[in-house]
């Protein structure tokens, strides 16, 4: 597999080296992420990623996670149907960041388990997506430590006259590995001084068809079937599933909801008011119903509750050319998040349901100022305060009767609050130098006289603490079409309260149990990269990078009220707790390939090879969690006029079973066994076909092909197989 990537790679540069009939390359964009402001991605000493409206719109992808997947720079992971993970250079869940219209998605439950938060971006709504890679922590604070995703959504427009105007999209998707069914639509108006947008989306997603030809261990062969005989007792039925690549249970539907109004007072001021709401269906946690327990399924039920996000923000801009600052620009946003979790073991009554909401206050404040020519100086502050609650139910299914059980949490609040500082200067034209710097502080209190179980602690507990972290880089143009940079930036995790005040099953026999002495964990990374453009039709880009984390927070064996075992649903598991006890190493190196073949014709590559070790507590290492198996992107591409046409490959390099880390290692539900029995992930490569059509009066028409060669195949880490054979049509229309 290597080598066909590489002999493809190579025919790839040859011909783009004789193409005579080139178009003219993109060779500036501009990024918001790495500054919070409009800037030169080139001049940038870190690598960024964007992802534009017409590709979103291209490639019609289901969920935001898929979104942040499509260039291939991104990998992710899901335990479910409903879910996405991303992973980004070794790290993933807690330990990368997200926003959206420049306030800060992370609370203070994201866990270092695999989330799924994303999905409640609605990716019909999304303008635009750049990915931060790397340590954001001067700009973004706590969590950016392998980078940041950054969404902006669709803005409403104002009228340029005295005439309204009105504009707006409407899409209709269908896909057939899943009886999807999407709807969208977005209208907005818009006069001199008032605008605006409303948008809807509506999803439903079936039970998700597999691949044919693939390893068996992906093929659940029952199905369990929830049930109370005509005794009154618990009676789960356990059948064979005769249809073997179906995944039941797996669907779900979503709706997404965003409403704006935008107010502009005069030429310096900009006024937007957003309403956010999203709201999933309750649906299955797919590899929790594959886990067995003596020769059955352990769960007849393990399913998340409806996911619920729900966000107000005003934001405010101000460019009047003051001797403080050029532009202004205020977020302030009010965060509802809602989840939770609902299982049961096959045949017992007892159905048990941990439920958390967290309001999350949040407002930041960012200045720009251009002194001198080429001289950039943006700085801001940014506080936020989070508000958890947790709760926990069990209930008799034959009885309806309820009574409280242990929470997932204690009643928290959790602030932060930061100032930053960062300079981009354009030394000469052919030199850019780009440094920051940014002061936090953090502070957790925890009440777990709520938390519905005993702690050999006091029931009030507070930490906090402050840090410095930082970044310095530059670009240096040698001569016309070659770009160099290297960068260093420090970042933080400060710990939250799903890190010190968590109690859960983390895996069969264990239980995961509260560490209010946590402290923060440190990201140290270093970034060498290099870019060359060959005229208008090639640009190469290969960065390598190294990220040092100390301090790690890591789970390990603990003890629990002076004990090593507790009793934790209903069975003696092994007691364990997030500690700074580990030292994580990652490494790898990206490689972007983008040709124009000729006017009509384009060729794209994306390959990332990222290797991490941590520490052991028996002192020895393993391969971090994280760090995923080589992955990439393929694809050549006709363009002509209102036709778009396709072929590209997804693929991802097998992880061994000597290769995997040491807690994958255990969930041999969700993994290929190899001929020794042990949990692998094998190499897979998938072969998809794409065209739209846009055709006059604003229709047009998307289809895609996926897996034509209907694999069956897991990306690492996946606890659901991916979509065999899939169409996928959509049809929209912009007015």
């Amino acid at each position: 597999m290597k080598k066909s990537i590489l002999s493809l790679l190579c025919a790839v540069l040859a011909f783009a080296g004789t193409a005579q009939d080139s178009l003219d390359y993109r060779l500036y964009d501009f990024v918001f992420s790495a500054s919070r402001w409009c800037q030169e991605n080139e001049s940038q000493p870190v690598k960024v990623s964007r992802i534009s409206f017409e590709e979103a719109n291209a490639f019609n992808p289901q969920t935001a996670a898929d979104l942040l997947g499509l260039n291939g720079e991104v990998f992710i992971q899901k335990s479910q149907y409903g879910g996405g993970s991303p992973m980004i250079r070794g790290f993933a869940t807690n330990r990368l960041l997200y926003s959206i219209d420049g306030v800060r998605m992370n609370n203070a439950i994201f866990r270092s388990g695999n989330l799924q938060n994303v999905i409640s971006l609605d990716p019909f709504a999304i303008d635009g997506t750049e990915v931060l890679f790397g340590p954001g922590a001067v700009c973004y604070g706590s969590d950016a430590i392998g980078g940041a995703m950054v969404f902006r959504t669709i803005q409403p427009h104002l009228s340029t006259n005295s005439r309204a105007i009105v504009n707006g999209s409407a899409t209709l998707r269908t896909a057939t590995a899943s009886n999807e069914l999407t709807t969208h639509l977005h209208i907005g108006a818009g006069w001199r001084r008032w605008a605006l947008l409303t948008s809807i989306t509506s999803t439903s997603f079936g039970d998700l068809e597999q691949g044919t030809h693939g390893p068996d261990e992906y093929i659940m062969p029952y199905i369990v079937v929830p049930g109370i005989n005509a005794d009154g007792n618990v009676e789960d039925i356990v059948t064979v599933n005769k249809d073997k690549r179906k995944q039941t249970p797996s669907g779900y539907s979503q709706l997404n909801l965003m409403q704006k109004v935008r107010y502009v007072p005069g030429a310096e001021w900009n006024i937007e008011y957003a309403f956010h709401w999203s709201e999933t269906s309750e649906y299955a946690r797919y590899d929790r119903h594959q886990r067995m327990r003596n020769g059955k399924p352990r769960y007849a039920e393990w399913n998340y509750g409806p996911q619920k996000w729900i966000m107000n923000h005003l934001r405010v801009e101000h460019s009047p050319g003051h001797a403080l600052y050029d532009s202004l620009r205020l977020n302030v946003a009010l965060q509802r998040f809602e989840e939770s979790r609902i299982s049961r073991d096959l045949n017992k009554p007892l159905s048990e349901t941990q439920s958390e909401k967290v309001d999350a206050w949040s407002a930041n404040i960012d200045f720009l100022k251009e002194p001198a020519k080429g001289l950039a100086i943006s700085y801001g502050a940014e506080f936020i305060q989070n508000n958890v609650r947790s709760k926990g139910v069990a209930t008799d299914i034959t009885t309806n009767e309820c009574s409280s059980m242990a929470a997932r949490y204690p009643k928290a609040q959790w602030y932060s609050a930061g100032a930053y500082a960062q300079a981009d200067w354009h030394v000469t034209r052919r030199l850019n130098l780009a440094a920051g710097v940014r002061y936090n502080h953090y502070r957790i209190e925890s009440d777990f006289s709520t938390a519905g179980y005993a702690v050999p602690f006091a029931h009030s507990q507070t930490a906090s603490a402050g840090n410095i972290s930082g970044n310095v880089g530059l670009n240096w143009r040698p001569t016309s079409g070659w770009l160099l940079r290297v960068n260093y930036a420090r970042g933080f995790r400060a710990p939250n309260v799903d890190d010190m005040g968590k109690l859960f099953d983390s895996a069969d026999g264990c239980v995961t149990v509260p560490n209010p002495a946590l402290k923060p964990e440190y990201a140290d990374n270093i970034e060498l990269g290099i870019a060359r453009h060959f005229g208008s039709f090639l640009k190469a880009d290969v960065t390598a990078y190294y990220t040092r984390l100390d301090n790690a927070i890591v789970r390990r064996d603990y003890t629990f009220n002076g004990s090593q075992t507790m009793e934790y649903g209903g069975e003696m598991c092994r007691v364990q707790a997030l500690q700074n006890v580990a030292v994580a190493n990652v490494y790898g190196v990206q490689l972007a390939v983008d040709a124009r073949l000729s006017v009509r014709f384009y060729a794209e590559v994306r390959l990332n090879w990222q290797r991490g070790r941590e520490e052991l507590d028996n002192g020895y290492s393993s391969p971090s969690r994280h760090a995923a198996p080589a992955f990439g992107r393929l694809a050549v591409g006709y363009r002509h006029e209102r036709l778009n046409v396709e072929l590209f490959s997804s693929f991802q390099a097998e992880c061994s079973a000597g290769d995997m880390p040491e807690e994958e290692k255990e969930k041999t539900e969700i993994y290929a066994l190899d001929a020794d029995g042990n949990a692998y992930s094998p190499a897979w490569a998938t072969v998809n076909m794409r065209a739209s059509y846009g055709f006059t009066g604003g229709l047009s028409l998307n289809v895609t092909l996926e897996n034509i060669t209907d694999r069956r195949y897991r990306p690492y880490s996946c606890g659901i197989s991916t979509p065999g054979r899939n169409l996928t049509a959509s049809i929209r229309y912009d007015f």
